[in-house]
C-alpha cells in the first residue's frame, strides 16, 4: 500500500521565502553605497545574492521531494566529498583567501565555501550514527568517541582556513545533538572544560583573537581599529528608534560599517526599520525554528528526529551568535545571519536545508 504523504510544512516554507526576499532588499540597502564604489554596479551584491536565492528555492523544492531516508544511505559519502573540499581549499592556488582565511573556491566572480556544505554532511553522518548505535550512545567508546572524533577532525581542518565561527557552530550543533540522543552528562562537564581550554589556546596562537576580545571589554581602547566595526554598528543601532530611518536612508553604510551587508546586515536593518523591524525579522527567525524544532519532535524515526533537530540548532545558534556580536555581547566571531546576510553558499544550503525539513515534514502527520 501506497503511503500517503503530508503537505509540506506552509507556514515553514512562506517564512523562509519573506525572510530571504527581505534579505535580498537589505543587501542592496546595505551595500549599493560600497558596490558602485569598488564594482561601478550599485546592484552587484543583490543580483549575485538574488541569483542563488532563485537556485536555491528550485533546489529547495527538489530536495522536498528527495525522500530523506536517501541520506542515510550516502551519509559517509557526503561527509567524505565535503572533508576532501575542507583538504583541497587550504592548499595555496586552489582554495582563495578572502578577509584572512582561504575558506572559499573562486568559480568565476563567485566563491563557494565548503564548510557550509560540511555543516549540513556532518549533521546527516552523525544523525545516522546515532539513529544506528542509539544503545550504545551513552558509551565512551561507541557514543562519545568516534562522534566527538569525526567532529574534531572537522573543526581542525576549518581551523586551518582559519574559519573559528563557522567551526564553533559545527561543534555546538553536534553536542547539542549528542545531548538530545542522551549521552551522560558527565561528558558536557569535561567537555566545557576542554573547551574552555581549547578557547584560550585558540587566542593565545592567534592575537587577531586577542585583539578581538579586548575590544569588545572595551571598543573605545582602540576605536579605530580592533573596536572600530562594534563602534559603527552600535551607532548603526542607536538612531533606529521606532520606525528607523527608513529604507536607504542609513549613514553607517557609506564606509563607517565595512561591508555592511554580511555579518553586521542587522545593525543597517535596524538603523533604517527600526525596532519594528528587529521585531519583524525575529518574528520570522523564531518562527522557522519553532517549525523545525515541531518538525523534529514529531518526525517518525529517530534518524529525521535527529536531522530536523541539528539543522534547526545550528541555524538558531548561528542566527543568536550573529546578533551578540551586532549589539555587543561577545566578541566580532565572522559569523553571517541565516537568510539575511551576503553569501551565496551560505544561502544556498540553509535553503538545501530548509527543503529537507519540508521532505521530513511531508512524512510527518500533525505538524
Amino acid at each position: 500500500m501506497k503511503k500517503i504523504l503530508q503537505k509540506p510544512d506552509i507556514i515553514l516554507t512562506v517564512a523562509v521565502i519573506i525572510i530571504s526576499i527581505f534579505g535580498i532588499l537589505m543587501i542592496y540597502s546595505s551595500s549599493y553605497v560600497w558596490a558602485e564604489y569598488k564594482f561601478d554596479d550599485p546592484f552587484k551584491y543583490m543580483k549575485s545574492q538574488a541569483m542563488f536565492f532563485i537556485i536555491g528555492v528550485v533546489l529547495m523544492y527538489i530536495v522536498s521531494r528527495i525522500p530523506y531516508e536517501l541520506y542515510r544511505k550516502y551519509a559517509l559519502v557526503l561527509l567524505g566529498s565535503c572533508m576532501l573540499l575542507l583538504i583541497l581549499v587550504i592548499i595555496p592556488g586552489i582554495g582563495t583567501v578572502r578577509n584572512g582565511s582561504r575558506s572559499w573556491f573562486g568559480i568565476g566572480g563567485f566563491g563557494i565555501q565548503p564548510s557550509e556544505f560540511t555543516k549540513l554532511a556532518l549533521i546527516i553522518f552523525v544523525a545516522k550514527y546515532m539513529s544506528n548505535y542509539q544503545k550504545d550512545i551513552k558509551t565512551f567508546k561507541k557514543g562519545i568517541v568516534p562522534i566527538l572524533g569525526i567532529t574534531m577532525l572537522v573543526f581542525a581542518l576549518i581551523m586551518l582556513q582559519p574559519d573559528f565561527g563557522t567551526g564553533v557552530i559545527i561543534v555546538m550543533t553536534i553536542i547539542a545533538l549528542m545531548y538530545i540522543g542522551g549521552v551522560n552528562m558527565k561528558f558536557f562537564i569535561i567537555a566545557g572544560i576542554i573547551g574552555v581550554l581549547g578557547a584560550v589556546g585558540l587566542i593565545i596562537i592567534a592575537p587577531y583573537r586577542l585583539k578581538r576580545i579586548i575590544s569588545f571589554i572595551n571598543p573605545w581602547e582602540d576605536p579605530l581599529g580592533s573596536g572600530f566595526q562594534i563602534i559603527q554598528s552600535l551607532y548603526a543601532i542607536g538612531p533606529g528608534g521606532l520606525l528607523g530611518m527608513g529604507i536607504g536612508e542609513s549613514i553607517q553604510k557609506h564606509f563607517y560599517l565595512p561591508e555592511p551587508q554580511t555579518d553586521f546586515i542587522f545593525s543597517i536593518i535596524s538603523e533604517e526599520f527600526g525596532f519594528l523591524g528587529v521585531a519583524i525579522v525575529a518574528g520570522l527567525l523564531i518562527t522557522i525554528i519553532y517549525r523545525g524544532l515541531k518538525i523534529a519532535k514529531n518526525a517518525n524515526d529517530l534518524f529525521s528526529k535527529y536531522i530536523a533537530f541539528g539543522i534547526t540548532f545550528g541555524l538558531a545558534f548561528q542566527a543568536i551568535l550573529n546578533l551578540m556580536v551586532v549589539v555587543g555581547l561577545i566578541p566580532v566571531t565572522g559569523v553571517t545571519l541565516p537568510f539575511l546576510s551576503y553569501g551565496g553558499s551560505s544561502l544556498l544550503i540553509t535553503l538545501v536545508s530548509i527543503g529537507i525539513l519540508l521532505n521530513i515534514s511531508r512524512h510527518t502527520p500533525n505538524t
